[in-house]
């Protein structure tokens, strides 16, 4: 009896140590993945715009998303990728808890900005520049491989023009290019960007949307009730028909 005692002790000390241990790594990572949000926020920059998508200058990722004394936001380039394999199924991501806006929200594959300090994001011809964004973006939060997703393999479709003031602190007020890109590739999600991905089916759409464990983005929210999304989504094989470098698209 008094074997079992010491036994059953140490089993119970041994599992507390197991938990604190978990819980120590587990609270270093958050830590680790909120410095490296903090440090994306002041050391990159992004191309501030004016209505007509003319470049206008920069400023910090943390200022072109940060609610002024006035409830007005940098408008500035961004980018959203729509991303279907050889079935047609597209990829849907959620957002990690750690990013500044609209964190734990579920949205397209990916949705991020060009740099400013990377010269080549800069290049406006054919919007070259945003694909390559595109690209070392999907490899940062979704570990897709460059080589798999060259800029000659996105569509541009259009642009669009959104506002939201988000939780009145950090929000969104972008001219956002619309990238489609049909291509089976290797994921392997950033948990710091990404907390889940999931395949949405094209004739599955509002019922597979409706059952998300949590809230659209507002740029994918906005696309996705305009109808547009249901649109290019069926004429994947034809998708130049729908380029468009000439229109932005004010969604509200």
């Amino acid at each position: 009896m008094l074997l079992k005692k010491v036994v059953g002790t140490s089993l119970k000390s041994v599992n507390l140590m197991n938990q604190v241990r978990y819980q120590f790594a587990h609270k270093l990572v958050e830590n680790i993945e909120n410095d490296k949000q903090e440090v994306s926020l002041d050391s990159e920059n992004c191309i501030l715009v004016n209505e007509n998508d003319v470049s206008i200058g920069q400023t910090s990722k943390r200022d072109c998303h940060k609610l002024d004394d006035q409830q007005n936001i940098k408008l500035h380039r961004a980018f959203s990728v729509f991303l279907f394999n050889r079935q047609g199924e597209m990829l849907m991501q959620k957002r990690s808890s750690h990013k500044i806006t609209f964190p734990n929200c579920y949205t397209n594959a990916c949705c991020s900005h060009p740099l400013y300090d990377l010269e080549n994001e800069r290049e406006e011809l054919n919007a070259v520049g945003i694909k390559r964004a595109a690209q070392r973006r999907l490899n940062f939060e979704l570990g897709i491989p460059s080589s798999q997703v060259r800029p000659e393999n996105f569509h541009y479709l259009t642009r669009i023009h959104y506002l939201d003031r988000g939780d009145g602190i950090y929000g969104e007020h972008e001219i956002d290019y619309i990238l489609f890109l049909q291509k089976d590739v290797d994921i392997k999600p950033n948990p710091g960007e990404v907390s889940e991905i999931c395949w949405i089916k094209r004739d599955q759409m509002e019922e597979q949307i409706s059952t998300l464990d949590g809230p659209l983005t507002p740029w994918f929210r906005l696309i996705y009730q305009s109808g547009q999304l249901g649109l290019w989504w069926k004429n994947l094989h034809r998708l130049k028909k729908f380029e468009d470098y000439n229109t932005i698209h004010k969604l509200n």
